[in-house]
């Protein structure tokens, strides 16, 4: 940007020398001309002065010798094809003034001032020459100045716009950064408003913004942590429900499924209140896969579904929290129980390219008859709708995506999440930013 506006700068500078500069330097040759021209016109008369007489021939010549003293060359053409001065051919100028006219002529060398006089014997024709080199005498000389002034104004003009741009563009890159920064989640970024009253303007609006961000989400991190507080109490009473069943076996497996809902509310407390941006999260999706599996094939058997988990033994690294991706694959295999008949079999595929990592979930149900669903709020049955979008937005908050489709062999329905793939060094702890 800010080489940008000096070339604009310069532009707009290289414009306006043109305009004004070459005008000046056509003036300046103009003017020349006219001087040289002038000049030899008074050279001119003051030697007609006395060729009117054949008694001044002698003041005549002694004329010359002295007007010729000088740069110009002037002859004297008498009536009887006398020559005097300096020699010069009979032109057909000269015969043009010797019948009266004065003039001035352009020729090869440069130009020609013709005076005639007329006397008793007839008309003297005094000629003044000028060379090109006195036609344009000092104009070099102006053309020289005049780029000189055209260079120190167009220095000039780089050095206050170089000035100018960078103040400006200091300002731009200072909104730049915070913005990028609050996209990236720092809400307490903030910019000193600066540069011109419109840059500091949007300064201001950047910063109020901020603030109305950072408002909003305190609120909903509050709101969402009491709610989750509020499922405490359920929470005690189930408790208490699954420590008086008499099925030690029951009891005990109830029992784990309630840990799980207590750790996962404790977590969504954690999380709702955790004011800190997080660093970079990452996990082995292979390995979360295989742990979730394990959880839900125990609920499968008591339902008499077929479970089929094909995870690779190599890791498959992706940039999600491992709770985040257990949610997502959470929220897909959960809709195959919601929504397919018991008895109805699925399977969990892992699979694993150069550049991305597919976790899929597909059954054998009777497929889905809106592929809308996966939009936020919208459900077929009865449900908030909220799942297959807690899984959608968990893969495109990485730069993923949730494919839905027909499963294999176009039976049942297909879920899967495509999950851009990091080096497997990034599955090193990664510590969390202060």
């Amino acid at each position: 940007m800010r080489r940008l506006l000096v070339r604009y700068g310069l532009a707009m500078t290289s414009v306006v020398l043109v305009a004004f500069l070459v005008p000046l330097g056509l003036l300046a040759r103009s003017l020349a001309e006219e001087r040289a021209l002038g000049e030899a016109r008074q050279d001119a008369q003051s030697v007609a002065m006395f060729a009117g007489s054949p008694d001044d021939e002698s003041r005549l010549r002694a004329e010359l010798i002295a007007v010729n003293a000088g740069d110009r060359e002037t002859t004297a053409f008498l009536p009887d094809g006398t020559v005097l001065g300096v020699p010069a051919e009979r032109t057909a100028s000269v015969e043009l003034a010797a019948m009266g006219t004065a003039l001035t002529a352009r020729t090869a060398d440069g130009a020609e001032v013709l005076v005639p006089v007329s006397g008793a014997n007839g008309v003297t024709v005094v000629r003044t020459a000028v060379s090109a080199a006195q036609l344009t005498e000092g104009v070099a000389r102006a053309w020289a100045v005049l780029a000189v002034v055209g260079l120190v104004l167009l220095g000039g003009t780089a050095f206050a716009g170089d000035r100018i741009a960078a103040r400006l563009s200091r300002s731009v890159r200072d909104l730049a950064g915070v913005a990028e920064r609050l996209g990236a989640g720092d809400l307490s970024a903030r910019v000193t408003p600066s540069g011109p009253a419109e840059v500091a303007s949007v300064g201001a609006v950047l910063n109020e913004l901020g603030d109305q961000v950072a408002d909003l989400l305190a609120d909903e991190r509050e709101l969402l942590a009491d709610l989750s507080h509020r499922l405490r109490t359920p929470i005690t009473a189930l408790e208490l429900d699954v420590d008086s069943l008499a099925d030690p076996a029951e009891r005990d497996r109830m029992a784990g499924h309630v840990s799980d809902l207590v750790h996962a509310v404790d977590t969504i407390i954690r999380t709702a209140r955790q004011h800190e941006p997080r660093g970079p999260e990452r996990c082995d999706a292979a390995a979360v896969v295989r742990d979730r599996a394990r959880f839900w094939t125990v609920l499968a058997t008591d339902q008499g579904r077929g479970v089929q988990v094909a995870v690779p033994d190599h890791p498959a690294p992706v940039p999600v929290d491992s709770a985040g991706l257990g949610a997502g694959l959470d929220v897909l295999v959960d809709n195959v129980f919601q929504h397919t008949p018991v008895g109805t079999a699925f399977r969990i595929d892992v699979e694993v390219s150069s550049t991305v990592v597919v976790v899929a979930v597909s059954d054998e149900g009777p497929g889905l008859t809106d592929a809308g669903l996966t939009r936020r709020g919208s459900s077929g049955a009865g449900s908030t709708g909220l799942g297959l979008d807690v899984a959608r937005r968990t893969a495109e908050r990485i730069g993923g995506r949730l494919e839905v489709g027909a499963g294999p062999g176009g039976r049942g329905a297909r879920f899967a999440l495509v999950l851009p793939r990091v080096d497997e060094e990034a599955l090193a702890p990664v510590p969390r930013q202060a």
